[in-house]
């Protein structure tokens, strides 16, 4: 994969960096910092979310034409911490912190009460419902910046993490990473429904046709993971995922079969169904709970992170159904 096009100020100060090693540096960086400084909506601004995706990826599989040595250049690390931290702040300016009152419920519990009072305007229900294999294309090709890296995210925290609350994610992403089988790795069987569907599942290959919202929930997922600060984000920010999946997948695989795709369609997503109804009770109680018992000061960090995870999964689906025109169709999230 190479390096994206530029999209604006952000991206393309992070492109002449990358690829011409630039000697306006100096004149670069104090662009950055005006820029991100004056971005009104990070959450939502393509440049701002693809120069941070950029930055990123050089910690994941980096980019065909930029040397692995940027990973870690102190240029490259001054521009991310820049726009990681006006993302951290516009996603606490959007998703409230935890009732000081809370700490009476287990972490579990929690959870689970903000997972039932989750409500928005139900991506899966049209999916389900009305969706051509045209809005499935679009639909995978938005999931495929995070899912053709599958759990790689939060993978990340696990050396941070110890006892009980390490080895519940270890067993977590062990299934992601389909136990040791290449073809049960989650994100290759993503990538055998986008080609079912006719879609290049090549990693990278959709990102100019990738949402900011899209970006936003993908770097957002890296912040937490790269940042041993935000352990206790990481995983609430994964116990959601997984307390929030199998009933959407259930209604995507279904969505597929509805529109006369076979299993080599479907088995991501039914596989999904099976797995994330266990992976919700390690996550919540065993993951998360163990966690907040060995620290008990990360609990509205878990649930912070948690509540992260459900507002960008919103804007994503809700950015989608406006694509579509769809929202008026909709009931109740699911």
């Amino acid at each position: 994969m190479r390096l994206p096009e530029e999209r604006g100020p952000l991206t393309g100060a992070v492109r002449r960096l990358l690829l011409e090693d630039s000697p306006s540096w100096i004149a670069d960086h104090q662009l950055v910092e005006h820029v991100v400084a004056h971005t009104a909506a990070p959450l939502t601004d393509l440049d701002f979310q693809l120069a941070l995706t950029c930055c990123y990826e050089l910690h994941y599989r980096g980019f065909s034409d930029v040397d692995d040595i940027w990973e870690w250049s102190p240029q490259v690390v001054m521009v991310q911490s820049l726009l990681e931290q006006r993302l951290e702040a516009a996603l606490r300016d959007v998703v409230c912190p935890t009732r000081k009152d809370a700490h009476a419920i287990p972490v579990h519990e929690a959870l689970r009460t903000m997972v039932a009072a989750d409500a928005r305007p139900s991506l899966s229900a049209f999916l389900l419902k009305s969706a051509t294999a045209e809005h499935f294309r679009q639909f995978l090709v938005q999931r495929s910046m995070y899912n053709l890296k599958e759990a790689d995210p939060h993978t990340w925290q696990i050396p941070r993490l110890a006892g009980a609350a390490k080895a519940a994610l270890v067993a977590i992403q062990s299934d992601e990473y389909g136990n040791g089988r290449e073809s049960h790795m989650h994100a290759n069987m993503f990538g055998q429904s986008m080609r079912v569907l006719g879609l290049d599942e090549t990693y990278g290959a959709y990102w100019a046709d990738a949402l900011p919202e899209t970006h936003a929930s993908v770097n957002v997922m890296s912040l937490f993971g790269l940042h041993r600060r935000h352990r206790g984000a990481l995983v609430g920010h994964l116990a959601a995922l997984e307390m929030t999946s199998t009933e959407p997948n259930r209604r995507y695989g279904n969505g597929l079969r509805r529109l006369g795709f076979g299993p080599d369609a479907t088995a991501y997503f039914d596989e999904h169904v099976e797995a994330d109804a266990v992976h919700e009770q390690i996550a919540a109680v065993d993951m998360c709970g163990a966690l907040v018992r060995a620290e008990p000061a990360l609990y509205e960090q878990v649930l912070w992170g948690a509540a992260a995870c459900l507002y960008l999964d919103q804007a994503v689906g809700a950015a989608l159904l406006r694509r579509w025109d769809a929202v008026p169709s909709l009931g109740a999230a699911p």
